[in-house]
């Protein structure tokens, strides 16, 4: 179902909420826009965990299934990605501002536990590996888990995958098509214990190859539910979709949506991916193009078309196709592509998609109404660089939350717009703002 036949027959979701009192006709138009009126951008990392090669060891287990399909040499590829290539990515991605999302899947293709051990590695090995996520990558990266082993379903009642090599009891296949909410909730929700046991934090969730991709609906509030239980959040998100249709709207889709005149609002968000899987396959077959994304003259490409259209422009990669048997040729070309990014644009936001979906939910899901002297907000989620444009100049704009008056600070240009600041634009006016939950309002 697509966004906006989605919005129309949900009864728990409410499409973003703009209206204005039309007594005197001197109100102003107000309008919503991208935190601090620039374009999302984020990057996807799937298939990744601790140590593991998710394509040395899922192959042999997808053969098993599909025979035919799976016929490279699995052996060839290295069994391991090194903690040296992580510290190199990550520290390449901090230089450049890059922020997105990095699986851990929890029980990686069946070879051990991340908040146990895994056969052919130390326990110092696993726990120096998830260290390095835990302390370097979550600051910027949402950690994700990609359900419970990315191959074979397992029984959450003993821990084991299901005996049958058979496409119902693999993650990647039919085994979540048609199972309910409730069902999948718990699914969820195990693989995300063994990452809170890792020392690990989860807003969100990704799922590996079809994994309910005709079951969206009971997955977002399978998401919404699994979050909650084991980590507390009332926004959860998650990663099933990507479009790379040019003129496809990749923007996120709110599900669940529930409590919004409470204190306690909760939702699921749905962020899509823009691209495919084009800096290197997972399997090591397929060299990736830099130019699918952005051409060298910073002409055409995917990520040219999606941030053009104003939507989140959102990255997908696989992790051993980053490492690519290990020359790391994917990750040259996503060097390739972000200086390509930063080269043609000047108006780009990185964010994590956690950042994105809670973004989004405050766009869509916040009253705004505008009279002539003020705007009242309802917000049912805080969010920082809330952004709104008003149809007209403004004089001493100020946020009130209670008894709380917090003015905003003039900046000569839209690209100086930053939290708690605000700039004239021809006739019209961008306010950027911490948007605290509850009411509040702009006074001029």
């Amino acid at each position: 179902m697509d966004r906006r036949t989605f919005l129309k027959h949900s009864s728990l979701t409410t499409a973003a909420v703009l209206t204005s009192h039309k007594s005197s006709g001197d109100e102003p138009q107000v309008e919503v826009l991208n935190p601090r009126a620039r374009v999302p951008l984020s990057f996807i990392i799937d298939d990744s965990t601790a140590l593991v090669n998710m394509a040395y060891f899922g192959i042999p287990q997808f053969k098993e299934v599909f025979p035919d399909q799976y016929k490279q040499d699995w052996r060839k590829l290295p069994r391991e990605i090194p903690d040296s290539f992580v510290l190199e990515f990550l520290e390449w991605c901090d230089m450049h501002g890059v922020r997105g999302k990095y699986s851990m899947v929890p029980y990686p293709a069946c070879t051990g536990w991340l908040h146990r051990f895994i056969p052919g590695w130390s326990k110092k090995e696993l726990n120096d590996s998830i260290g390095i996520i835990r302390d370097l990558a979550q600051p910027n990266w949402d950690i994700h888990s990609e359900m419970i082993s990315h191959t074979r379903v397992i029984d959450t009642k003993t821990g084991l995958p299901f005996p049958e090599a058979t496409p119902d009891f693999m993650e990647n296949w039919e085994w979540s098509q048609e199972k309910s909410a409730d069902e999948l909730g718990e699914y969820i929700a195990y693989s995300l214990q063994v990452l809170k046991d890792a020392g690990l934090h989860c807003d969100g969730v990704t799922t590996p190859g079809g994994f309910c991709h005709r079951n969206i609906p009971n997955l977002a509030l399978a998401t919404k539910h699994a979050v909650r239980e084991v980590y507390g959040g009332n926004i959860a998100h998650f990663f099933r979709s990507l479009y790379t249709e040019k003129g496809k709207s990749v923007a996120p889709q709110i599900f669940n949506a529930e409590g919004l005149d409470t204190d306690d609002a909760s939702c699921s968000v749905h962020t899509i991916g823009c691209t495919g899987d084009w800096f290197g396959g997972w399997d090591g077959l397929t060299p990736g193009d830099a130019n699918r994304f952005i051409t060298a003259d910073l002409s055409e490409g995917r990520m040219v078309d999606v941030i053009e259209s104003g939507e989140p422009a959102i990255m997908v990669c696989h992790w051993p196709g980053i490492y690519y048997n290990g020359d790391k040729l994917g990750f040259n070309i996503f060097k390739t592509v972000v200086d390509r990014l930063h080269q043609k644009y000047d108006h780009l936001i990185w964010m994590k998609l956690s950042e994105i979906a809670r973004y989004w939910a405050a766009k869509e899901l916040s009253t705004v109404t505008a009279t002539t002297d003020e705007i009242h907000v309802k917000a049912p989620f805080a969010s920082p660089d809330f952004t709104l444009k008003i149809g007209q100049p403004v004089k001493n704009p100020a946020v009130m939350h209670g008894t709380s008056r917090t003015p905003l600070e003039k900046v000569s240009n839209q690209s100086l717009l930053r939290e708690n600041t605000w700039v004239e634009n021809g006739g019209e006016t961008i306010l950027c703002f911490d948007l605290p939950q509850g009411e509040s309002k702009i006074v001029f």
